[in-house]
Formats: C-alpha cells, structure tokens, sequence
C-alpha cells in the first residue's frame, strides 16, 4: 500500500505534485491545520504531515497519529511542532534550512541599504507632500565595515554580497575556521573586537543558550559610534530595550529588525525611533523561497517514505538517499542484534555498548546506533522505533557507548552489541554477507554462522551428545521443519548454543518438553521483524 501523506497547510500544487509523482497518495487541505479538532479527527489515517506554520502539531494531535511516521515543515522554524512529543512517539520532524537562505540574505542586505539611507521615513515624507532633501543625509556601504556574528549558511552569502558592495567584512563566528575565512575573503574575530569595529553589524545566528541576548547592553555599549545593527534571524538576540536607549542617545545611529523577541510584534522599544526600520518577519517572504521549501519538503518526505533517506531531520540522525541504500542491510543487522539481547534480557539495562569493526565503523553510526537501541526497547515496548529509542533510553538512565576500530577479522566489519545489567553482561556479534543479507556471527563469545529468520529458538547447554537428536525429534513429533540449524560450542565438552530457524512460531508446550530433558540451561523463542 503506498504511503498516504496529510498537507494541512498552503503548499503549492507543484508540490504536492511531487508526491503523486512519487506514487505517494496525498490529501492536499490547505485550511485543515487552522482546524485543531478536524486533523485530530483524521490525524490518524496518514503516514506523514506536511505543513508551514498554520499547523499546530501538538502533542494531542500526536497521541491521535498511529500511522504517522514523519512531519516535514517547509522552512526552518519548528516551534509549532512538540518535537519532543513526536521523538517519544518515534515521528521524525524534517525541516528545509535552505530553501529561504538566498531570500533572507537579500532582505539583511535590503535592510542594511533601507537603515544607511533612511529610505521608509524618506519615503512616507515624501508621500505625504514634503520635500524634505535635506533631513535624509544617509552613508555610503563602500569601505564600511560590515561585522557578521553568525557565518553559516545565510551569513555566507551575506559576506558574500556585502564584498561585492567593497565592504570591509569582519566575522565572528566559533566554528568558522582560519582557512574558511580566507577562502570567503573575510577577516575573522572575536566579539569583542567586532563590536568595537564596525559599522553595521547584522546577526545571522540561530537563537541558544549561547546565542541568546548576544548584544546584551554591555555588548552594545562596546560598539563603535554611529554603528547600524541589522537583525534578520531571531528575536531574542538584542537587548530591543538597551538598544532604543543608545539610539536615543545618539550613540546608534540606526537599527532594522525583521524579527522581534515577542511576536507578532504590535509594540516594541524600537518602534517609532529615528533611523529604525521594521518589517514583519518577512526574510523568507519571497515567491521563490515559498516555492523553493515548499519543493524541498516534498521531496524530503517522499524519500524517507519511499527509501528510509533522512534528510535535514531535527530528532533523527541524517541519512542520504545514497547512504541509505549502503546501510540498509546494516540497519536490518543493529535492529535484529539488539531484538535479540532485549528478548533474552528481563532485567533493568544499565549500559548499552558497541563495538563497530571494519567497513562497519565508516558508516553513519548515529544511525546504526539508534537501530541497535530501537531492537534492544522493542523487546518491551513494540512501537518503539529509531526516532523514539534513544530518548526511552535516556529516560531510564541506560548509558549508550561506540568503539571504532579497523577491520580485526576475518570479516570485512561487523557490529558487536554488548548489555550490561546489575546481574550479568550479554553480547551478540553480527555481520552483512555479500548477498546483503544479516547473519549472527558470535554469541556470548561463541563463533557461529546463523542465518537470522523470523521464528528461531536459542537454546545453551553444555556440549554432550544428544542435544542435535532431542531438538530435532521434538521439533519433528510438534510438526515444526527448521529452515536452518547452527551450533557453537566454547570448547569440547564446555558450553554450547544452538539456534534454530523454523518455519512457524512455536507452541509453548513443545518448549517446555525441551526444558523437561534437563539438557537445556535455556531454551528461548525468539521472534524477528525481517519483512
């Protein structure tokens, strides 16, 4: 059955076309995410949700989504998406950072020209019947200083065009390295430094703990005189209050903000200011932005639904289309080594550790993580996924931990997946053959090669005769066949395991009689997802 996907908001047909072009069977109701109760009535019929920012995902929407595998926002806010709810109830959340990159840009840099030549007050002067040619002295752009706190993915392209303006550009910006910098042909410093330098200064940083009030009151007093200070990314980031104050003094010579800590912003410190410019949250606000994430979200969600590709996922280790087809047999393996610890585990999990040896240890492990974990809960909870795993683990304290290390075997890699509780440690080794199926390949450090089905029964005893005879006349009388039969053994006469692959579940009564032997330490069903 395709998967069926709910677009809530005002998409363009073109993207919603995508999804048909898919083979995806899509419900195009624009006006559906301003009605709460409505999509909570029908929440439950799709695989995934497409939306911009109508669309209140709340958690009571979720709790009514059974089928719902992912939301995709076209554009890059999020706070009308309970992200953590969604993670608990393994959706993934996509958004599309870089459909609105160039459009935000060229509003920073329409802002900075509006603020140095003061065109909406000329404007609305000369509008009204003035000719006032003389109050509208502005500055000139070339040779300034432009100051950029943020040099990712908008700030770049601002950097970009304020130097093809003959700016002077100066970035501030803890990840943007020397190298980077010089390639970009912009200086980098510190804070500090650029406060003190520039003659504009515009932000292109998300809103954090680290970023938050970033030009503080203390910072802004650290400014160079005249300065203009330009903000299109978050409100949050400037003291509005302090702010107003030094442009009341004289010290700022002018400010545009496109964003504001309270919004919609219906007053606000800077309103009426001499030399303040203000716009309505409009960077991303242009045709081709809203086309563009619009275009991009569809194809986002048509790739996880369609192939398991994770792209631009805000609760969910990213994996490209490519990625995905390289590891998805890897995937399968991680999911079957910890389904198979977290059936034979009844007891509270204290540390989940993972050995990633070879070919194995150059894939996405984040991914190849969450797949491990996902097994390992599914044992107790099985609508756990890759998305809600890893917070469940977190939840109950369980310590996650990797280890890399180069190809050590005879295998071209493998996963080694070890629990540890108060009482014991368990471990299940696990490779990929070239015919991409999965195969166990160690157990409790015991070497076999097990094919890995859907019905199987683990059994330990120790090595003596008769162990292959009593499984294969218990399972003959119960009238079970078996796919497949492995042994492995410690050492002659030591411990030994067997596991059986059959063809259907078996009863519980056939189970007991191989305990009733006295041969067996454990004998234990085991069931696998390997659809």
């Amino acid at each position: 059955m395709a998967p069926k996907v709910l677009v809530s908001d005002k998409l363009s047909e073109t993207a919603v076309q995508i999804f048909r072009d898919r083979g995806i069977d899509v419900d195009f109701m624009p006006d559906v995410g301003k009605d709460k109760d409505k999509l909570a009535e029908i929440i439950g019929d799709y695989d995934g949700l497409a939306i911009r920012s109508a669309t209140k995902v709340t958690e009571k929407i979720l709790e009514r989504a059974d089928k719902l595998k992912v939301v995709g926002r076209a554009g890059i806010g999020t706070d009308n998406v309970d992200k953590a709810a969604a993670s608990k109830k393994g959706v993934i959340v996509m958004n599309t950072p870089f459909g609105n990159t160039i459009t935000t840009a060229e509003h920073a840099i329409a802002m900075m020209f509006a603020c140095a030549r003061q065109i909406p007050e000329a404007s609305a002067s000369t509008q009204a019947g003035k000719w006032e040619k003389s109050r509208f002295m502005g500055v000139e752009l070339t040779a300034k200083t432009l100051g950029v706190i943020g040099a990712g993915n908008i700030g770049s392209i601002v950097c970009d065009r304020a130097r093809g303006l003959k700016m002077k550009v100066i970035a501030f910006d803890p990840f943007l390295s020397e190298e980077k910098a010089t390639s970009m042909g912009v200086e980098k410093v510190e804070l500090d430094d650029l406060l003190a330098r520039a003659d504009f200064i515009t932000l292109h940083v998300p809103l954090t703990d680290q970023t938050r009030n970033i030009l503080s009151a203390g910072n802004l007093a650290k400014t160079k005189k005249g300065v203009r200070i330009i903000n299109c990314a978050r409100g949050g980031l400037v003291d509005e209050a302090a702010l107003a104050e030094l442009i009341k003094s004289g010290h700022v010579a002018g400010a545009a903000f496109d964003v504001f800590s309270v919004e919609p912003a219906t007053e606000n410190p800077l309103f009426g200011l001499p030399g303040v410019v203000c716009t309505p949250h409009l960077g991303a606000a242009t045709t081709e932005a809203q086309e563009n994430v619009a275009l991009q979200v569809a194809e986002q969600m048509s790739n996880y639904l369609l192939t398991g590709a994770v792209e631009n996922a805000l609760n969910m280790p990213s994996v490209t289309a490519e990625e995905a087809k390289v590891m998805s047999p890897w995937i399968r393996l991680s999911d079957h080594l910890g389904s198979f610890i977290g059936q034979l585990t009844d007891e509270p999990i204290k540390a989940i550790n993972i050995l990633y040896d070879g070919v194995a240890a150059r894939m996405n492990l984040d991914a190849l993580n969450c797949a491990v974990v996902s097994g390992i809960m599914k044992s107790v909870n099985p609508d756990v996924n890759m998305v809600s795993a890893p917070v469940i683990a977190k939840e109950r304290g369980i310590k996650i931990s990797t280890t890399n290390q180069d190809k050590s075997g005879a295998f071209e890699g493998y996963i080694k997946v070890t629990v540890v509780t108060d009482k014991r440690e368990r471990s299940i080794g696990g490779t990929v053959f070239s015919d991409g199926k999965p195969r166990f390949i160690q157990i409790k450090g015991i070497n076999i090669d097990a094919e890995i089905g859907a019905h199987m029964i683990y059994t330990t005893n120790e090595d003596v005769p008769g162990i292959i005879g009593t499984l294969g006349v218990t399972m003959g009388e119960a009238g079970v066949n078996i796919a497949n039969f492995t042994l492995g053994r410690s050492a002659s006469g030591g411990e030994a395991i067997a596991l059986l692959y059959v063809d259907s579940p078996v009863e519980p009564v056939v189970l007991d009689k191989l305990k009733a032997t006295g041969l067996f330490q454990q004998v234990q069903p085991l069931e696998f997802d390997v659809a």
